[in-house]
């Protein structure tokens, strides 16, 4: 279900968008929300865990102790 909320834009960017959107043939709602999705698709991402036990540690237990060292890793963001 979409939210509603409000942004306030500098007079010269709305001037923009508005004829973008006219080019565009869209609303200027639909540009603001394509933009914030792309926003938050390249920003959002979870960060991925770092690996365990790969490559050279110089200790010889991580892979003995690998349940132990991922166990709440999944919890955490």
């Amino acid at each position: 279900m979409p939210l509603k909320t409000t942004v306030y834009l500098d007079a010269e960017d709305y001037r923009r968008l508005k004829a973008i959107a006219r080019a565009e043939g869209k609303p200027p709602a639909s540009l603001v929300r394509q933009a914030v999705a792309e926003f938050a698709e390249k920003y959002g991402k979870k960060r991925k865990p770092r690996s365990l036990g790969s490559g050279h540690s110089g200790r010889g237990d991580l892979s003995e102790r690998t349940e132990e060292l991922l166990k709440g890793l999944a919890k955490r963001r």
